[in-house]
């Protein structure tokens, strides 16, 4: 028998982009769709729909990948202070640091002299990659990437988007409102099943969150649009 098990690992940059992608699709599969159907409940006009639609499109992105930025830029500069104050920590008291990674080994079940032999043995090769791994749990060469994780954002925002304002656009007008809902719920499902394999979650109940929050984001929308559309007509 031969052990073939997998062990490629997602490193913490390329998940940053992947989870900032499926936020940023979701968001703007919801938003929109919840935009152009509560538009759509205040007036048939195919023009005012895709304006609004547009509008919501690009603020949207714009904001989402803002977001995703500074988010991750704060969370990368934080990253940065941990390692500087480690590098320090390494330089002016190397055997206490010695003795804490040892300390931190044996707290996960091995013994005194094994975590000393092993904390040794990691230090001489890279201590600050060593002590970052294990007390910090940064790899110093993967850093999380704030433009990455807003270009990703940007892009899967505006795919989203752009699944429900092409389907309220190109439908006639007595099945927009439908059309769209159906096709935000399929997107919906499927960015919940693609987020649940990314973290390892249930399928399920993350597709059932995605799609119920959508449903219930469209209803809420498209009853406002309705009361404003009939009011104001």
């Amino acid at each position: 028998m031969t052990h073939d098990e997998p062990h490629d690992e997602v490193t913490g940059d390329r998940m940053n982009w992947l989870r900032a992608g499926v936020l940023g699709a979701n968001d703007g599969i919801v938003s929109t769709a919840s935009l152009v159907v509560g538009v759509a409940g205040a007036t048939t006009d195919r023009g005012q729909i895709l304006i609004a639609g547009l509008a919501g499109l690009f603020a949207g992105a714009m904001s989402m990948a803002s977001g995703e930025y500074v988010s991750v830029s704060s969370q990368r500069d934080a990253e940065r202070a941990l390692l500087a104050k480690e590098r320090r920590e390494l330089r002016e008291m190397p055997e206490e640091e010695l003795e804490e990674l040892a300390e931190i080994y044996q707290g996960k079940g091995l013994d005194a002299d094994t975590a000393q032999e092993v904390a040794k043995q990691l230090t001489e090769h890279d201590a600050l990659a060593a002590h970052a791994e294990a007390e910090l749990h940064i790899d110093p060469d993967e850093l999380t990437n704030p433009w990455g994780a807003a270009v990703a954002s940007f892009i899967a925002f505006t795919i989203g988007a752009l699944l429900p304002l092409a389907a309220i656009i190109l439908t006639p007008t007595s099945l927009r409102v439908p059309v769209t809902v159906v096709s935000a719920i399929l997107t919906l499902a499927l960015t919940g099943f693609i987020s649940a394999r990314l973290s390892g979650a249930g399928k399920r109940r993350a597709i059932v969150r995605n799609v119920v929050g959508g449903l219930v984001a469209m209803g809420v929308t498209y009853a406002i649009g309705s009361l404003v559309g009939q009011s104001i007509g």
